[in-house]
């Protein structure tokens, strides 16, 4: 079975070449629907009370960037036995809402958060900046995260080349710090965890 977007449409194409037209059923999804489906896809999907969004492909940059992040983050917590992952791993922010961030951290692998079929929560996320629409992980899933209790958001924007680094206090974000070409990106979370600005956006 393959998930495509079409315009405003969604479609599945099953094995036997027929195509549904999902668009009707938007709204209508239940948990349970929605990880079925993701289980046989490797599509990206998100999930919001009842509706389903296809994520678009990533591009090499964004892998690129992806997994130098991965790397340093877990050279930086698993001498600590912390876990960190990629996409695709759902992500359950409450009851009926599914994100798939690119990074997901636990500092701790014993946090009962963690889970084979999808996290329960995280301490820290990432998310690479998609240029198709941008307010998604600038805008939307800021507050998502936010109502979901992670500490720490970073925002990685290869667009305009900043990391925006978000800090939870009082159940909001507050902002850490923005970081350009010629800085360190710091985390708040991780004690003396930082990375070049440079390296994120030069990684090759």
């Amino acid at each position: 079975m393959t998930v495509e977007a079409h315009a405003n449409s969604l479609k599945i194409t099953r094995s036997d070449g027929l195509e549904v037209d999902l668009a009707p059923l938007q709204g209508l999804w239940t948990e349970q629907q929605y990880l079925r489906l993701t289980e046989q896809t490797n599509h990206l999907i998100e999930f919001t009370d009842g509706a389903i969004e296809v994520l678009p492909m990533p591009t090499s940059r964004h892998q690129t960037i992806l997994l130098l992040l991965y790397e340093r983050f877990k050279t930086a917590v698993q001498p600590t036995g912390g876990k960190v992952l990629v996409a695709p791993l759902r992500l359950r922010l409450r009851p009926g809402k599914f994100r798939e961030p690119d990074i997901l951290l636990l500092r701790s692998a014993g946090d009962p958060r963690y889970q084979d079929a999808f996290w329960l929560g995280a301490d820290l996320v990432i998310e690479v900046v998609s240029p198709d629409r941008p307010e998604r992980d600038t805008e939307e899933k800021v507050r998502d995260y936010a109502e979901a209790g992670i500490p720490e958001y970073w925002i990685v924007n290869p667009l305009d080349e900043t990391v925006t680094v978000l800090t939870l206090e009082d159940q909001a974000y507050a902002l850490h710090g923005i970081f350009h070409r010629g800085q360190r990106a710091i985390s708040k979370l991780l004690d003396g965890f930082g990375i070049e600005v440079d390296e994120i956006f030069d990684a090759q």
